[in-house]
């Protein structure tokens, strides 16, 4: 099988990138190279994908100052303060070892690593022993500058939780240009970034979301990890007031004529004013968004 499991070949397959996501897999290593190693110390942020006690999927932000996540060796990332203990993701990682996807994107040079593994908690935060570690091409990153952080205001870090969208969740969402998705494989997790022009994610309902999966680097792990498991964390982040709203609920990918759409039930709804300190300027769209409706 090489880089990819079962069901992101079946998509590669169905598609017509067989070759193609071949030649891109062979990106995909184990190790941390120093270029990696750079990049990702260079960070204030870091997603994280992982399912909860209850196997609930989630996508979680992590914040620090540049450093906070970094390399301690070829295959081992530490990652200091940990999962906030507001976040659903607070209790998952155990001593036993936790599959998680982690992503490092930089808005402002439109750069992304995403680096697989397993963690464990450790006493500045936690660890994840690398298992798959690779760069993303910049197509669809909006480019933001950092502006600094802010000291949490009154009712900061303070989850809401439903599940259902409010309205005004639900206008969020379709003003959104950023989101970050967490999926779980059959011998891991992913997390990954979708963005577009705002509009490029429809709400369908309080309980409904969809979105166009657009061309990318022929390797299909989020969607391939679909195939068998539909558990999915979806994470819109608020940039200028760092308000996060993380759905969690179930997707699955319909194949049209040339066309793909990801359609999400969302079960579980969390929302935490001010969860990140980071405030980034209005974004630069990416000249490879395609137009929205």
């Amino acid at each position: 099988m090489g880089a990819y499991h079962p069901g992101s070949l079946a998509v590669q397959e169905r598609v017509g990138v067989r070759d193609l996501a071949e030649h891109v897999g062979r990106s995909i290593g184990a190790g941390i190279r120093p270029v990696a190693a750079a990049f990702l110390e260079a960070q204030p942020m870091l997603v994280i994908g992982a399912a909860d006690a209850g196997g609930h999927v989630w996508a979680s932000l992590l914040t620090g100052p540049p450093g906070f996540a970094r390399a301690t060796g070829p295959h081992t990332v530490s990652v200091a303060g940990g999962v906030p203990a507001h976040d659903p993701l607070a209790d998952a990682i155990t001593g036993a070892g936790t599959p998680v996807g982690t992503l490092a994107l930089d808005p402002r040079t439109r750069r992304r690593m995403r680096l697989n593994g397993t963690a464990r908690p450790s006493r500045r935060g936690f660890t994840v022993e690398a298992e798959q570690v690779f760069s993303n091409c910049p197509k669809y990153l909006q480019k933001r500058e950092w502006y600094g952080s802010e000291p949490a205001g009154p009712g900061a870090g303070a989850p809401h939780r439903g599940a259902t969208l409010t309205p005004a969740q639900a206008d969020r969402v379709r003003a959104a240009d950023t989101f970050f998705v967490a999926t779980a494989a059959p011998d891991g997790a992913d997390a990954s970034h979708r963005g577009g022009n705002p509009g490029f994610v429809r709400v369908d309902g309080p309980r409904e979301l969809s979105w166009r999966d657009y061309p990318g680097n022929a390797m299909f792990l989020t969607l391939g990890n679909l195939e068998s498991d539909g558990r999915t964390g979806l994470l819109f982040l608020d940039w200028e007031t760092g308000t996060t709203l993380q759905l969690g609920g179930l997707a699955r990918t319909e194949y049209g004529s040339g066309e793909r759409v990801v359609r999400f039930r969302v079960d579980r709804v969390v929302e935490t004013p001010g969860a990140s300190p980071l405030r980034w300027s209005p974004p630069e769209y990416s000249p490879a968004n395609p137009a929205t409706p």
